[in-house]
């Protein structure tokens, strides 16, 4: 058994040593020592969206305990990289403390004139082409905020999208006489919905979600 020294206050460093202990390979955590990135993956992701969740409750208590999770993903992800001899917790934090100073120059010196920060990092990471700025946009990202970033990187090389009520409604009207086609044009017709919201300056994924909870809401009260 590993034993850990009591302290008044933990800090981040703390936190790498604990997880070090718990992936020891003979007397760590049976579950931790285990584990890979594919195995948490979904952890990362459901930490975070319990973060934002506790953003939109404006919990700090909540928010701070989450936080604190969403860190610890990070400090365990770094870990087992570390145990691979790829990159070491040091790195991760000298990386994007660098990214930080470099993307603002206007605070920390540099070209006074670039504040934009799409533009830094595009320069940053050689992305030349609208194919490259479309290619970074992540994959797991919900589809509703993926295809808003999509269409907001395409407009920025001058790609004109935009979308009707009209357009929605032939692409229900397909939907529902079409089966074949039922799902491409389910498909359409959100990502015109995505782009009637941007037109009408919405977020379309809060939008959703807003909804989402009106509509628990009326459940509650109906059955109330």
């Amino acid at each position: 058994m590993s034993v850990y020294p009591v302290k008044e206050t933990y800090t981040a460093d703390d936190l790498v040593a604990i997880l070090a202990i718990l992936r020891d390979p003979e007397k760590g955590c049976p579950w931790d020592k285990v584990q890979t990135h594919e195995s948490i993956r979904m952890n990362f992701l459901e930490e975070a969206y319990e973060a934002v969740d506790a953003i939109d409750l404006k919990d700090s208590h909540l928010l701070c305990e989450e936080l604190g999770d969403v860190l610890m993903q990070v400090a365990f992800h770094t870990q087992i990289e570390q145990e691979a001899g790829h990159f070491t917790w040091q790195e991760v934090c000298n990386g994007v403390c660098r990214k930080l100073i470099q993307r603002h120059p206007h605070i920390f010196g540099g070209e006074e004139g670039i504040k934009d920060w799409d533009t830094l990092k595009n320069k940053e990471k050689g992305r030349l082409t609208l194919q490259d700025d479309l290619a970074s946009v992540p994959q797991a990202l919900p589809a509703l905020m993926r295809a808003a970033k999509l269409q907001k990187r395409a407009e920025r090389y001058g790609v004109q999208i935009t979308a009707s009520a009209e357009a929605l409604a032939q692409e229900a009207q397909t939907m529902q006489t079409e089966a074949a086609q039922a799902e491409q044009a389910v498909g359409r017709l959100l990502f015109e919905a995505v782009a009637l919201a941007r037109q009408a300056g919405v977020d379309p994924e809060q939008a959703l979600q807003r909804y989402n909870a009106a509509f628990l809401q009326s459940i509650e009260t109906h059955e109330s």
